[in-house]
């Protein structure tokens, strides 16, 4: 099939919607797919583009996949077989992505990547597919999709719209009466709308999408380069943490519905116990914030984002995994570092309230506390920091749940199939990745 893939998040960006965008798209062409990607300048969490990228031209590459540590990345080389073509456009990147300027950075990427979009009609795909954020280009998608004969699917990574005024990024009651309506009118033309988590496609029929188009589509990891170490990371001798000190690790995003403000909290609350260490890595527009919160607390260290091939050690550095979630935010996303997370066979420790999906999926997996509750929260890091068996437990649990429903064949060969079957062609793929 011809797949064309319409998303602001591409690689190299190494966590959230970008990374899984990325590794769908290394999945596709293995199959033996022709995929094309229209998307933008690299730029997340970090929000600034990364170096060797312009934020206001064009910029065409090819890719083709080599194997490496198990797992499939791209590089720049010659056009061959199982390659994919990536088209970068110009798209302003605001330092501080809030408000108006959130709006104003999407709408860049939407108007840039229009002429882009309707060109590659001319290639005439099968499905046009394109991530939400940004849902600012399901219009030029559905528009391609329509003119070249094919199908029409949107995934959901998170609900923007709703999070954007949940979470006070805007704030004019009838411009979100105005977004909603639109959004339903947008997703009911798909064909197809997928989501992560069994709660969000729940939501989708309560924006009135027809339940026959609906499909969950989680997340994913891969459990054989995210697994349990043997021993300690190496990242803990690196950083000089004794072994016997307890590790409370938050790694990934750092932004606004993150909830961290909850973490430097109860760092400065605990920073009395020699014997735990918070780290907190990642990037992100709150990361300054973050940074000032915690400079002169004696039991934090801040690292910058680790490059992926050091993620398992980063992930098995943690004894405890902390994953705060804005109360606001709950089943409008889903914690993409989950599935690291289950894989690395440590325990987790996050904020939810009771019978949203966060809190379903980590029962018997982690300890799930009040959002915001920082005594709740203090008291779990206590609790878990002095029962190493319970640690054990949980992580044990984590480490199969993710083996058994969060493993990468199985869950993109699923979406294999899920696309032929939308296409009309059920046959699945042979080994050489030919339909």
């Amino acid at each position: 099939m011809r797949i064309l893939i319409h998303g602001i998040n591409f690689r190299p960006e190494a966590v959230g919607t970008g990374k899984y965008t990325s590794e769908m798209a290394n999945w596709l062409v293995t199959r033996g797919h022709e995929v094309r990607v229209v998307t933008a300048p690299p730029h997340n969490p970090e929000w600034r583009v990364s170096p060797g990228y312009r934020s206001w031209r064009y910029e065409w590459q090819q890719f083709t996949l080599v194997e490496k540590s198990g797992s499939m990345i791209g590089s720049p080389l010659p056009q061959r077989a199982n390659s994919m073509e990536v088209c970068r456009c110009p798209t302003w990147v605001p330092r501080n992505p809030n408000g108006l300027k959130r709006l104003l950075y999407l709408a860049s990427f939407m108007i840039s990547s229009l002429p882009v979009m309707l060109w590659q009609t001319r290639w005439r795909p099968d499905v046009v597919l394109v991530v939400v954020p940004t849902l600012f280009c399901a219009p030029q998608a559905l528009l391609a999709a329509r003119w070249s004969g094919g199908r029409a699917w949107l995934h959901v990574q998170d609900f923007e719209v709703d999070a954007a005024f949940a979470l006070g990024d805007i704030s004019f009651p009838h411009l979100r009466r105005w977004a909603l309506a639109i959004e339903r009118r947008l997703l009911s033309a798909f064909d197809r709308v997928s989501t992560i988590s069994e709660r969000m496609v729940d939501h989708l029929a309560l924006k009135r999408v027809d339940s026959s188009r609906c499909l969950l589509f989680p997340n994913w990891v891969d459990t054989s380069l995210i697994h349990p170490l043997p021993c300690s990371s190496p990242l803990r001798t690196q950083l000089g943490i004794p072994e016997d000190t307890i590790v409370a690790l938050y790694a990934g995003s750092m932004g606004q519905k993150q909830g961290l403000d909850l973490l430097t909290d109860v760092a400065r609350r605990l920073s009395h116990r020699s014997d735990l260490r918070f780290v907190f890595c990642g990037e992100g527009s709150y990361r300054r914030t973050l940074l000032a919160d915690v400079k002169h607390l004696p039991n934090v260290t801040l690292l910058p984002l680790q490059p992926s091939d050091r993620l398992n050690d980063l992930l098995n550095l943690a004894d405890i995994h902390l994953l705060p979630q804005r109360a606001d935010a709950a089943d409008l996303v889903m914690p993409s570092k989950l599935t690291g997370i289950l894989a690395s066979g440590r325990v987790v420790l996050a904020t939810a309230h009771p019978n949203t999906q966060l809190a379903s999926t980590l029962q018997g997996l982690g300890i799930v506390v009040p959002p915001g509750d920082r005594d709740a929260f203090a008291s779990a890091i206590i609790g878990l920091a002095a029962d190493r068996n319970l640690r054990l437990m949980l992580g044990r649990e984590a480490r199969r749940y993710a083996l058994m429903h969060l493993d990468s064949l199985v869950v993109l060969d699923q979406f294999e199939q899920s696309l032929l079957t939308l296409c009309g062609t059920p046959e699945r793929c042979n080994n050489d990745g030919q339909i």
